[in-house]
């Protein structure tokens, strides 16, 4: 059973903790994705706190969520916060560096959303079309990185990120077997489907 009350306390904490959650206008365009494309099996590459998966389980009926998350003391939270939720049955949360589990995975996936580490974007990519199913989706969020990726912005701190962010969209909207649409919403959404 779905706890309403423990989602909203979730959402809450991790925004008063400043923990980097799906914005508002993003989840509303992932909701319509998961309606459209009423997925079995979702892949996430960064769990955070667990909000984004309890968000594909909620909006999505019958949806099995495989996450991984790379900080073990979130990773402890989210398992928390999907156990306080219910919906411990439909999230298997991995915890350890997505650069070596992706590549040990079997499962084939309708959905992979990717929200990690900036300049891994592109790995991740690469791992996520090996294992998604022919026509699945590949969402990456904040692809716009604060608007900088479509600026002149060059600040030394935010450069590699950046970088690999372009490389990111480089790829997917010049690949002959992607077809790549990107969003202005929330901090920048690409939507990739992928043809096998």
């Amino acid at each position: 059973m779905f706890n309403e009350n423990e989602f909203e306390n979730m959402k809450q904490k991790a925004l008063e903790d400043h923990i980097p959650i799906i914005m508002d206008d993003t989840l509303e365009k992932i909701k319509e994705v998961l309606n459209i494309e009423k997925p079995k099996h979702i892949l996430e590459i960064g769990t955070a706190v667990g909000y984004s998966a309890t968000c594909f389980v909620k909006y999505s009926q019958d949806a099995i969520v495989d996450t991984i998350e790379i900080d073990e003391e979130r990773a402890k939270e989210a398992i928390e916060n999907i156990k306080k939720i219910g919906i411990s049955n439909r999230v298997n949360i991995m915890i350890g560096n997505a650069v070596d589990i992706l590549p040990t995975l079997k499962n084939e996936y309708d959905i992979v959303f990717i929200d990690a580490a900036k300049s891994k974007y592109s790995i991740f990519l690469h791992e996520a079309i090996k294992l998604i199913k022919n026509n699945g989706l590949i969402l990456a969020d904040n692809i716009l990185y604060k608007g900088y990726v479509m600026s002149d912005y060059n600040k030394h701190k935010q450069r590699t990120a950046v970088r690999h962010l372009r490389e990111y969209i480089k790829e997917v909207t010049e690949s002959t077997n992607l077809d790549t649409e990107i969003l202005e919403i929330g901090d920048g959404l690409a939507i990739t489907r992928v043809h096998k």
